[in-house]
Order: C-alpha cells, then structure tokens, then sequence
C-alpha cells in the first residue's frame, strides 16, 4: 500500500461479531477519482465501503483490526466524532430512500440535522441541480419525495447527500434497483459529480464499473473461512484488459459471479 491517496485501507480483520467478514485488504483511494469494488456475492464490499465513513459503527457486533486514515487522519481515532465523518463523506444506498416528506424537506432534511447555515432555498436548489433533478422538480418541491420515479428518488437521495457539501460520496450498488434509461443517468451523474467529489462505488455491473472507474478493486471470498478480501487493486483499464490474478481473470470471463 502507497502513502498517498486520500483515502490510506489498511483492514487487517472486519469483524461481526466472530465472523471475519474481511481479512487483508489494503489500497489506496486517490481523491478527485470514481473508484470501483466489484465482485461476488458475499465478498465483503459494502462492509469495507461502509468502513470509509463508519456506518458499520452502527452494527453492534462489528470491530474493525486495522486502520482507515482520511487525509492522513485515522478515522477510527477514539478524538473523531463518527457523526462528523459522515457528513464529509456522504452515502447513497441501494435502494433509494427518500423520506414521507416534500422533495424540498428532504434535501433541506440534511442542513438542519447538521445546522449549516446559509439560504436553504439556495441550498436546496444547488444541490438538485447538483443531481440533475432541478428541471424535473422545480415546480413541485412540495410534493411527497415518494411521488417520483425510482430513478428520480435516487437522484432526490445524492442530492440529499451533497447539499451537506461533502468532500466523498459513497454509492452502495446505486443502480441496482433502476432500469436501464435510470442507470445510464445516475452513471452520466457520476461522472459529472467527479469534478466536485471522490466517489468510491459498489456494482455487480461489470459494464458500469468499466464506463464509470477510474480505478477499480476486485474481491474475493475465501471458500473456506468465508472471509471477503482484496485480490487485485489498479487502474480500471488494467483490470479489465490485462488482470494479474487468475481469479480476476475468471470472475471477468464470467467463469463464476
């Protein structure tokens, strides 16, 4: 593992409980970048995703044996306030979850529970453009966020995640619940967001990982112990046109997913 990037992995073990979820998974994420995990079922990527901003905090059983530094500071400290992470580092999940209130209340839901000052209607507006959802709400902010498109409530949850203005955001297979014309948007948003922000992504989708990544890490699961860990880590063309590893190798020919 280099010194630099943004983001220093070091997981020795992830833990729930007594299950070592992931075991010896170390690489840098550079910052200004989209990077990639990809691989099975069962692997441990959206474990070692949610370490980056410490949800897992919010699973009893988990410890993590190891060491997330964010901008050379360890993010794991007993100091760093877990709440105050995530709002520099931002998450959207799998399955958009916009809140039973307006599409203006949702995003603005984010400035008050973090008490940003400024002009919310300024704010708010910023940051749906920001999702490319401004021009298709604007003259309905007061309807149910529930009242738009699967597509629509996933943008209306990145543009929740960003009005806090972030400096990483995290997205837990994103697309996974959207039909293809959604996806295609939401990959088009990523790559416009990637001029404000590092975005570091979970996908199954193979092609969205190549479209999108700059960097791309592969996992794997251990058949014996059940333990996800990293295989293979590098830039996405690499990856995809000269992977090192065997098992990369086969996973990418689809001799197993």
């Amino acid at each position: 593992m280099t010194s630099e990037g943004l983001f220093q992995c070091d997981i020795e073990r992830l833990y729930y409980g007594d299950f070592a979820a992931v075991r010896d998974t170390r690489l840098s994420i550079d910052e200004g970048k989209i990077t990639a995990f990809i691989g099975p079922s069962g692997c441990g990527k959206s474990s070692v995703l949610r370490c980056l901003n410490r949800m897992n905090d919010l699973t009893r059983s988990f410890r993590l044996e190891g060491q997330i530094r964010f901008g050379g500071r360890d993010l794991y400290a007993t100091s760093v306030d877990a709440v105050a992470v995530r709002r520099h580092i931002g998450m959207v999940f799998q399955q958009p979850n916009p809140f039973a209130m307006s599409i203006f209340d949702n995003v603005a839901f984010g400035l008050r529970i973090n008490r940003i000052k400024g002009n919310p209607q300024e704010l708010v507006e910023e940051a749906l453009r920001g999702a490319a959802l401004w021009d298709e709400v604007k003259d309905k902010l007061k309807k149910s966020g529930l009242s738009l498109s699967g597509g629509q409530q996933q943008r209306l949850c990145i543009a929740r995640a960003i009005v806090t203005k972030p400096k990483v955001l995290l997205m837990d297979e994103p697309c996974s619940a959207l039909d293809p014309i959604a996806t295609r948007k939401i990959e088009e948003l990523m790559l416009e967001l990637r001029k404000q922000y590092t975005i570091v992504i979970v996908t199954h989708n193979l092609q969205q990982a190549s479209r999108v990544a700059d960097d791309t890490a592969f996992m794997y699961v251990d058949q014996i112990t059940r333990s996800g860990y990293l295989v293979e880590f590098g830039s996405t063309k690499q990856i995809f046109d000269s992977p090192k590893e065997i098992y990369t190798q086969q996973y990418l020919s689809g001799v197993f997913s």
